[in-house]
C-alpha cells in the first residue's frame, strides 16, 4: 500500500512524502524514523500492473547505487557536490530522475545538509542510504560513505542474485510442465473421450476416469479456462500481499529444511548491514533501529528486544545470543570483535562467511531438486498419456 504523508520537517517545514508500507502505523514509524512529524496519512492503492507484477519495476524508478556510483565518480574527480548534482541533473534524460535532483539541489542552496535533503524524497532514498550520509557529514568523508554503501549493495546483491538465478530454471519447468498438462487435459483427452464413447468396451477404471474428466472439460472449456485464470489472478494478488507484509519469508522460513537456512540467510543479512553502519561511524544502538525496518517480521522483535538489552548496558554478543540472532561461530566473533574494537569488521566477515555458506547449499539444492522436479513433471505427464492410450492397448491386445 502507498501512503502520502504530510508531515513537518526538523527546519518546521511543512513537506509531503511518500511511503510504501503494509498498514498506516507502519507509514507513520517510518516518516517519524526520518526526524519527520507526521500529520496526516492518506492511503492510496497501487496500481493494476504493480499488484499483479509483484516487485516489477517501473519506468522511472530512482536508482540509489547508479546516482551512487555517478555522483562518486564526480566527487572523486574533483567537482564539488552542488556541481555533481547539477552534473547529473544535466545528464539526466529521464524526467523522474531529473525531478529527484532538481528537489536535491533546491534542499542544498536552501541551506539543508545533504542527509536532510534526502530524507525528504523517502520514496527514493531508504532510511539506511540516509543514515550513511548522515554518519559521514560528521566526518566530511562523503566519497568513503558512497563507496561503502555501493559495496554494501553488491554484497548484499551477491547472495539474493544467486536465488534469483536458481529458481528461474524451476520456474520454467513448472510452466511448461504445468501448461502441457493443462492442454492434455483440457483439449486432448476430451478428444479421446469422444473417440472411445461409443466403443462399448469395458475401459480400466483410471482411464475411465480421466476420460469423464475429458467429457466434463469438453463441456464447460470457457468456464475452466475463466476458472484457471481467476486462480491464478489470485494466487498472484496473494504473493504481493503476502511480499508486502513479509510474511512470504515466514512461510518459506517454516518449510523442513529450509529453516536453518533461512535463518542464517537473515542473520548475514543483519551482520552485513550493521557491519557497515558500524564502520560508517554509527552508533550501535542507532544502527540497530536503522536494520530494523530491513528485517523480516519474525526477526524485527528480536532485534528490537536485543537492542533493549544494549540500551541497558549488555554486551552486544550477549544480547544477540540472548535473543537467538547468533550462531557459535558468529558468537566468538562478536566477542573478539567487541575486544579489539573492531566489532563493524568482524561482523561484515560473518556474514561473507555465511554468505558463503547460503551459495554452497544452493548449489547443492539445485542440482538435487532440478532432476527431481523434471522427473515429477514427466512422470505426471506420461501418466496422462499412457491413460489415453490404455483402451487402444487393451483393444490391440483382444484383436490378436
Amino acid at each position: 500500500m502507498q501512503f502520502h504523508v504530510r508531515a513537518i520537517s526538523s527546519e518546521n517545514r511543512i513537506c509531503n512524502v511518500i511511503v510504501h508500507a503494509p498498514e498506516e502505523t507502519d507509514a507513520l514509524r517510518q516518516v517519524q524514523a526520518r526526524g519527520l512529524f507526521a500529520i496526516s496519512a492518506t492511503a492510496r492503492p497501487d496500481s493494476i500492473l504493480g499488484t499483479l507484477l509483484p516487485g516489477r519495476s517501473t519506468r522511472g524508478q530512482f536508482s540509489v547505487v547508479l546516482f551512487s556510483q555517478e555522483l562518486l565518480a564526480l566527487l572523486n574527480a574533483g567537482l564539488s557536490l552542488v556541481e555533481g548534482l547539477e552534473a547529473l541533473q544535466e545528464k539526466e534524460t529521464d524526467q523522474s530522475a531529473g525531478s529527484v535532483l532538481t528537489h536535491l539541489i533546491s534542499g542544498l542552496r536552501e541551506g539543508k545538509r545533504l542527509s536532510a535533503a534526502l530524507s525528504l524524497q523517502p520514496q527514493h532514498f531508504p532510511i539506511l542510504f540516509v543514515g550513511i550520509i548522515k554518519a559521514a557529514e560528521g566526518t566530511s568523508d562523503l566519497p568513503q560513505a558512497l563507496s561503502r554503501y555501493i559495496d554494501y549493495r553488491q554484497k548484499l546483491d551477491v547472495v539474493r542474485n544467486k536465488i534469483v538465478s536458481a529458481s528461474i530454471y524451476p520456474l520454467i519447468l513448472l510452466f511448461v510442465g504445468g501448461t502441457v498438462s493443462l492442454f492434455l487435459m483440457i483439449y486432448v483427452v476430451p478428444k479421446f473421450a469422444s473417440v472411445y464413447q461409443g466403443t462399448g468396451r469395458e475401459l480400466p477404471w483410471m482411464s475411465k476416469l480421466l476420460l469423464e474428466w475429458g467429457g466434463f472439460s469438453a463441456a464447460n472449456t470457457k468456464p475452466l479456462l475463466l476458472a484457471t485464470a481467476c486462480i491464478s489472478g489470485g494466487l498472484l494478488l496473494l504473493i504481493r500481499r503476502l511480499l508486502k507484509k513479509g510474511s512470504i519469508g515466514d512461510l518459506i522460513s517454516a518449510l523442513p529444511g529450509i529453516r536453518s537456512r533461512a535463518r542464517i540467510f537473515q542473520l548475514s543479512r543483519l551482520y552485513l548491514t550493521l557491519g557497515m553502519l558500524l564502520e560508517g561511524g554509527v552508533p550501535i544502538v542507532i544502527a540497530m533501529k536503522t536494520v530494523e525496518d530491513t528485517m523480516s517480521s519474525a526477526a524485527r522483535g528480536n532485534v528490537q528486544a536485543a537492542r533493549m538489552m544494549i540500551e541497558s548496558g549488555v554486551a552486544i554478543s550477549e544480547a544477540f545470543q540472548s535473543h537467538q540472532l547468533t550462531t557459535p561461530i558468529s558468537t566468538r566473533m562478536l566477542r573478539v570483535g567487541e575486544r579489539s574494537g573492531e566489532l563493524g569488521s568482524m561482523l561484515i566477515q560473518s556474514a561473507a562467511f555465511y554468505d558463503g555458506e547460503t551459495s554452497r547449499w544452493i548449489d547443492r539444492f539445485t542440482r538435487s531438486f532440478e532432476p527431481l522436479l523434471m522427473a515429477a513433471i514427466g512422470i505426471i505427464i506420461g501418466t496422462i498419456v499412457v491413460l489415453l492410450y490404455m483402451p487402444i492397448f487393451d483393444l490391440a491386445g483382444s484383436l490378436s
